[in-house]
């Protein structure tokens, strides 16, 4: 092991070296099209960061009061293989460290998320004082260096007590302790944060927690979902819980509105995953069945904030296993929303599959009769990498625009998918980066009404699908090292010139060699 730590470290030295001689010999380390576009082409109030997520790189799992959340309970369950994020990248302890290289490397804002189980251990009742001042000092943190904090108050992890007590977000009690749980943070907090996000993806944690069991709380049922699953119900729980989100989201927004919102003037908003869908085939079926998929992966949760009812073909194809709202549940909903966040990776083709109606069992898929469809330009699962050439940001912004009044929209996660690995030189992930933003800058040109764009993610961290096996970060965190030294990538110095309008035309820094050696 030793032998392979050496080759590693002289691996990486050589590395640096490489960069190194490549800036001060004025050689061209090409990524096409890198002056496109600059961070001056973006109005002065357009927020860019990157963004991270309590679970994926806090640590200090069993620290300081902390309980279980139901991420930890899936990643000891052996979904992983054995891995976890007891430790990961130990953000809880090196804050100050990430925030001085988010600093250094100029961003703008950090999108982070408040971990329920660390404040508030039991999900209700007393706050936990080393978890509060944790946020406390990580916001402080970032405002000091002139960082806009953007909360999420759940991403994936309700505490394990709850989903013991109640079964989690099937059962409406989670309404009032969510909404407890998100006084308590608008109370301790609110004073600095002004951005928050009630929970994250929560389309993707709706399916993968309860239609087929991919993530936490593992739920499905035969004749769907994976083998693991031993509880749940995959043609009505999703339904459920997406129904019980909606209402703790809304209760948290009046919430907001009517305590804080006058002295803080903050903003609530939900994050929605959305792929960029395209037709299998010019065939009438499949062009069809792209709108099936901006209804029930979109309008799913976006109708009812912006209409007060879920989309008329959820109705039609669920039918009664999708709950209803009453005539307060619905002015409730309605209009509980100051922005969407938006989650978005990559292009996917639908085929349409609407035999599926005729099955007397059906699971989501099933009931929006379509099949996502991977093309070898799409990047198959098990393909690393996400393809450039036709970035799909802007049609998804334009559907937004078009079909919910072009409200203020925040990009929360937007990056380029590598093996996890030492290799610094990610010059994928750069061209990603300028593909995306360039995209993101016509959009805005032709009206969308976006306010700011975050990167997933600023760390390598504990990845959502594979743990360790996948890397979305602008650094590089060294596992082996007791210390978790992170190394920038090329795409950290990319971006970093991007924000401070610096010439990049090689992607290679004026005060690369500077910062390479401040990093190590």
């Amino acid at each position: 092991m030793l032998v392979v730590k050496q080759l590693e470290d002289l691996f990486k030295a050589t590395l640096l070296v490489l960069i190194i001689v490549a800036v001060v010999a004025d050689l061209p380390v090409v990524v096409s099209g890198v002056d496109d576009v600059r961070r001056t082409d973006f109005p002065d109030t357009f927020v860019f960061g990157a963004g991270s997520s309590a679970y994926q790189v806090e640590g200090a799992a069993f620290e300081d009061g902390r309980t279980p959340s139901i991420w930890d309970t899936f990643a000891h369950a052996g979904i992983y293989g054995g891995a976890n994020a007891d430790v990961s990248c130990d953000a809880y302890h090196k804050y100050k460290e990430d925030v001085k290289l988010m600093a250094d490397m100029g961003l703008e804002g950090y999108r982070f998320s408040i971990s329920w189980s660390r404040l508030i251990p039991n999900g209700r009742g007393l706050i936990n004082p080393r978890g509060l001042q944790y946020y406390n000092n990580l916001i402080d943190e970032l405002l000091n260096h002139g960082i806009q904090p953007h909360a999420t108050l759940c991403h994936s992890d309700i505490p394990q007590a709850l989903q013991d007590e109640y079964g989690g977000w099937m059962s409406r009690k989670i309404i009032d302790d969510f909404a407890a749980y998100a006084d308590v943070c608008f109370k301790e907090f609110g004073d600095r944060v002004l951005y928050w996000t009630t929970l994250n993806e929560v389309n993707v944690f709706t399916i993968g927690g309860y239609d087929n069991g991919l993530t936490p709380p593992n739920h499905c049922s035969p004749p769907f979902g994976i083998k693991s699953c031993s509880t749940g119900n995959s043609s009505t729980e999703p339904y459920i819980v997406a129904h019980n989100i909606l209402l703790a989201h809304s209760a948290a927004v009046r919430l907001y509105r009517g305590k804080y919102k006058s002295t803080q003037h903050g903003f609530v908003g939900l994050n929605l995953f959305a792929y960029r869908p395209l037709p299998y085939t010019n065939e009438t079926a499949d062009i069809i069945a792209v709108q099936r998929v901006y209804d029930f992966y979109v309008g799913w949760f976006a109708n009812p904030l912006i209409s007060g009812d879920y989309p008329d073909i959820m109705k039609k194809n669920v039918g009664s296993r999708l709950p209803k709202f009453t005539r307060e549940e619905s002015t409730q909903v309605k209009g509980a929303i100051d922005f969407i966040a938006l989650n978005h990776y990559q292009t996917v083709h639908v085929k349409d599959s609407s035999s599926s109606l005729d099955s007397k069992i059906r699971d989501y898929n099933d009931d929006g009769a379509f099949e996502i469809i991977y093309t070898d330009e799409d990047s198959p699962p098990g393909q690393i990498e996400y393809p450039v050439t036709q970035p799909g940001l802007g049609d998804i912004l334009e559907y937004l625009k078009q079909a919910y009044g072009n409200p203020p929209i925040y990009i929360h996660e937007n990056g380029q998918l590598t093996r996890r690995n030492a290799t610094l030189n990610d010059t994928s992930r750069v061209e990603y980066l300028q593909a995306y933003i360039g995209n993101l800058l016509d959009a805005m040109r032709n009206g969308s009404n976006v306010k700011g764009y975050f990167t997933w993610s600023f760390l390598d961290c504990f990845e959502l699908f594979d743990a360790y096996g996948s890397a979305f970060g602008l650094y590089y965190v060294d596992l082996d090292d007791k210390d978790l030294t992170r190394y920038p990538k090329f795409s950290a110095y990319w971006y970093s010139n991007f924000l401070k309008g610096k010439d990049s035309k090689h992607t290679a820094l004026v005060d690369i060699e500077d910062k390479l050696h401040s990093s190590q």
